[in-house]
């Protein structure tokens, strides 16, 4: 039962952490992001398992973690507003070429990081050629293209 308990625990706890870092922590993953990853990683397995490194504790506790998953799934599912709590929401960062900087602060995003999507998925080059720039709950950023007047 402890097991269990530690497995729940844990995982609320990184998903509040996760949560308070936001969405910018998803975008791009830099050399210290994937160090800092790993050691969480490390810190994590120790803190689930502590000193029973027997293969059934390791099964109980992936169990535990998938269940927990599946029933926040489940939550996101039938009640309403719950995904938006867990997930967050999109947020438009650009509209018709000028940039939401209330919202920019917000989610701790910049212009270039918009650019920098733009340039790769679309070729704009310009901050007036994007219609809607949308950071989206994966942490990724969407680019919609103003309609060229041709």
């Amino acid at each position: 039962m402890e097991m269990i308990l530690r497995a729940v625990a844990i995982y609320l706890i990184l998903l509040v952490v996760f949560k308070i870092a936001g969405r910018r922590a998803l975008l791009q993953m830099t050399s210290f992001d994937l160090i800092l990853l790993l050691i969480i990683s490390e810190a994590t397995q120790q803190a689930l398992l502590g000193n029973d490194f027997s293969v059934t504790g390791a099964m109980l506790t992936i169990v535990t973690l998938v269940v927990i998953d599946m029933l926040f799934g489940v939550l996101k599912k039938y009640i309403h507003g719950a995904e938006s709590v867990l997930d967050g929401s999109p947020v438009i960062l650009v509209s018709h070429g000028k940039l939401q900087n209330d919202k920019l602060k917000k989610v701790d995003v910049s212009c270039d990081d918009i650019l920098v999507s733009a340039r790769q998925n679309h070729g704009i080059i310009e901050l007036k050629e994007i219609k809607y720039a949308i950071l989206e709950r994966n942490g990724h950023i969407s680019i919609i293209p103003e309609e060229s007047a041709s």
